[in-house]
């Protein structure tokens, strides 16, 4: 108990110590030592690291989940270290209900035909969905995650200790001064011839005395400052090596960057393959349940992503599908020229974005004009037959807006 007592009564002086240290420094009543330029670069750089992850980190599980409620419950179950239950997607909902409406609705109306080939896409968008989810969270946020709570716990409580450590330091450089300057009057005073008819030969002694003392503690002034000295040097060349190690981090973030790419671009593959075969799918049966109409969409496609510049009015779209094809080039070309429009059937149709013609089958299409279209039997439904002027040839569908 006794030991316990004195260290405890240790430490307490040295906390007080350091927190007078600290305000005094606070109010520019002592003096600071300050780091060099290179180490305060370092500690900015990890400050600023740690900062941008926490970000990324919480955009990225809001993009993967954007329920906060289901954020919340699967941070309480890792906090419990217990398995996150497995929870049903969005789109593996949806196309529950989609079946059981068909189920309800007749599975054998069009209607019911297709609702059940869209809860069919919509599962496979869900499965999808969810294999992106589980990649992601292993191959990014697990990382990140773990910088956060290993790698940057380590380097915070090092940091701690350095301070401290700054703080002895110049609270053993403001002791030393300190005594310094008592060792110097005491000297002085001590120098003096003392006149014995004016002054008692006892204040003589008791300066002799002090200077004495005040030597002597600045002997153990200075012990202490060599002491503190280099328990700072120590611990500043262990945070130093710490932060260093960020740019190692970066490294590992800069992968596992590449990896949550990798992940993104093959889900969105997949999903483009899915609603592809689905729009082929119900394309087929449209012609099937309305013959002579048009098979694509009234609404405007969004384009896709463009290196081009922001300043660019024409978009520009991936090549599509091209499935199925009347006939080789050279024959197509010269069919689609003896070809004759339907007497009905004809539409007018806006062109949404620039498309370049692959071969003399195809017809090349400028943003924003308008072309006449119809379909031919046997064709393949993502493309039409377009007409400008005494130009004609294939078009792709989902480069049109229908109007009429």
């Amino acid at each position: 108990m006794d030991f316990n007592m004195k260290k405890l009564a240790s430490d307490a002086g040295i906390f007080f110590t350091r927190a007078v240290q600290f305000t005094e420094e606070k109010f520019g009543q002592a003096e600071k030592t300050e780091l060099d330029a290179h180490f305060e670069n370092l500690l900015a750089r990890a400050d600023s690291t740690k900062n941008w992850t926490e970000r990324i980190l919480r955009q990225t599980e809001v993009l993967l989940q954007p329920n906060p409620s289901a954020r919340v419950e699967e941070f309480l179950y890792e906090k419990l270290d217990r398995k996150v239950p497995s929870r049903v997607t969005n789109g593996e909902l949806l196309a529950q209900y989609m079946a059981e409406a068909a189920s309800e609705l007749g599975p054998s109306t069009p209607y019911g035909k297709t609702l059940i080939k869209v809860s069919e896409a919509e599962k496979r968008l869900g499965a999808a969905e969810r294999d992106f989810i589980h990649t992601a969270s292993l191959s990014f946020l697990t990382p990140l995650r773990n910088f956060l709570e290993g790698d940057w716990k380590t380097i915070s409580k090092e940091r701690r200790l350095l301070q401290n450590r700054r703080l002895d330091l110049d609270a053993c450089k403001a002791r030393l001064k300190k005594a310094k300057a008592a060792e110097a009057k005491a000297t002085c005073e001590g120098d003096t011839v003392p006149d014995f008819q004016e002054t008692r030969p006892r204040n003589y002694i008791l300066s002799a005395s002090a200077s004495a003392l005040w030597n002597d503690e600045v002997d153990k002034a200075e012990q202490e400052l060599r002491v503190a000295q280099t328990e700072f040097d120590r611990q500043a060349e262990v945070t130093r090596l710490l932060l260093e190690g960020i740019s190692s981090t970066h490294v590992n973030h800069l992968r596992c960057l590449h990896e949550f790419v990798k992940s993104q671009t093959t889900y969105y593959a997949q999903c483009y393959r899915h609603m592809l075969d689905l729009q082929k799918q119900l394309g087929s049966s449209q012609g099937a349940i309305f013959p002579g109409t048009f098979v694509g969409t009234t609404e405007p496609a969004s384009p896709p992503l463009s290196s081009t510049s922001p300043t660019t009015t024409a978009a520009t779209m991936p090549v599509v599908p091209t499935g199925a094809v009347l006939a080789p080039p050279e024959e197509a070309a010269l069919c689609l020229e003896e070809v004759a429009p339907p007497a009905s059937g004809t539409r007018k149709a806006r062109v949404l974005y620039d498309y370049e013609a692959a071969d003399s089958s195809e017809l090349a299409l400028l943003a924003d004009e308008l072309i006449t279209v119809y379909s031919l039997p046997g064709m393949d439904p993502d493309w039409l037959i377009g007409e400008r002027g005494n130009k004609k040839g294939k078009v792709p569908v989902t480069y049109l807006e229908l109007l009429s």
